[in-house]
């Protein structure tokens, strides 16, 4: 009697990739953290993401993922769900008016495996126009292995070209503003700031001990992946951090930003010095010894550009 099987179907095995890298506004593949997308609700979604083991920049140090990553992973998401998800158009400027999270530092250990990030958005106080949202605010929920990593919110502006050009008015083409950008002054030493590569420093010194030049070298690889005609949001982030190190130099190698609320009030121009002031700011946290928090101010012709205060974690507490 012959045998009569069902036919063999091969299964094709899951395949992963990164999302495209001009939804993120990047310019390297490389430097492209998400990897894909989905909608859950009328303004919801989940966005996956992974994280490398090390990162030529955002460097993983004490075993731990450095938490900027989450910033700049929150970044890439807020872009990518402002294109795919809201229409908004490529070409479109995207501008951050305010910047939070708080973070689970035990959940940023270094695994034997790249973290895999899932992150939970909503989206709110969206304002449109001509069906084309012009602000909202994306609440984030990031979950590694079923564990809540950190919560944050981005609040943002979009803006046509032809009103980024009105708005910009004067600062002429971005690429001859990016061009004509001065050479960044000497830095602060690596020790106070707790960074080995030169070009990673983001403060130069001044007489007054809490108070820094904000150093912008438009040849960084990541913090200038592209041509700006100001300087970027996650370079201030960067910022903050390093001047949360240099209040306590002796202490810049241990210690790791694990909350901030940072307010963008004013872009920050190349052509003019930035002054980056900081201060320390007694809590209950910050008397028990493991914990401190810094009040941050960035100057330019007299304004404040960026207001911020941060939370600071010594790591060997962890």
């Amino acid at each position: 009697m012959p045998i009569t099987t069902e036919p063999h179907v091969a299964t094709r095995p899951a395949l992963t990739t990164t999302v495209a890298r001009e939804y993120v506004h990047r310019a390297a593949l490389s430097e492209v953290l998400l990897t894909g997308w989905t909608k859950t609700g009328r303004d919801a979604f989940t966005v996956t993401a992974q994280w490398p083991r090390s990162h030529s920049f955002y460097v993983s140090e004490h075993g731990m993922h450095d938490p900027l990553l989450l910033c700049e992973t929150a970044r890439q998401a807020g872009t990518l769900l402002a294109h795919v998800g809201y229409s908004i158009p490529l070409g479109h400027q995207l501008s951050w008016s305010r910047v939070q999270f708080a973070i689970n530092p035990h959940a940023l250990r270094v695994e034997g495996t790249p973290a895999d990030i899932e992150l939970h958005v909503t989206c709110s106080d969206i304002r449109l126009h001509r069906g084309v949202p012009v602000t909202m605010t994306m609440h984030m929920e990031a979950v590694r292995s079923n564990s809540l990593l950190a919560v944050a919110s981005v609040r943002f502006g979009s803006h046509s070209p032809a009103v980024y050009q009105r708005l910009r008015a004067g600062k002429g083409d971005t690429s001859e503003v990016f061009a004509r950008a001065p050479q960044p002054p000497e830095p602060v030493s690596r020790s106070t700031v707790g960074r080995l590569r030169k070009q990673d420093i983001v403060l130069a010194p001044t007489p007054n001990r809490l108070r820094w030049q904000l150093r912008v070298d438009t040849s960084h690889p990541v913090l200038f992946d592209h041509a700006l005609d100001h300087v970027p949001g996650m370079l201030m982030l960067e910022a903050i951090r390093q001047a949360g190190h240099a209040t306590e130099p002796e202490r810049a190698g241990t210690i790791m930003p694990t909350s901030m609320d940072v307010s963008f009030n004013r872009y920050i121009e190349f052509d003019e010095p930035c002054w980056i002031e900081a201060e320390s700011v007694d809590t209950p946290a910050s008397l028990s010894g493991n914990r401190r928090t810094i009040r941050v101010a960035a100057l330019q012709s007299g304004l404040c550009a960026v207001n911020a205060t941060a939370e600071l974690t010594e790591t060997t507490s962890l």
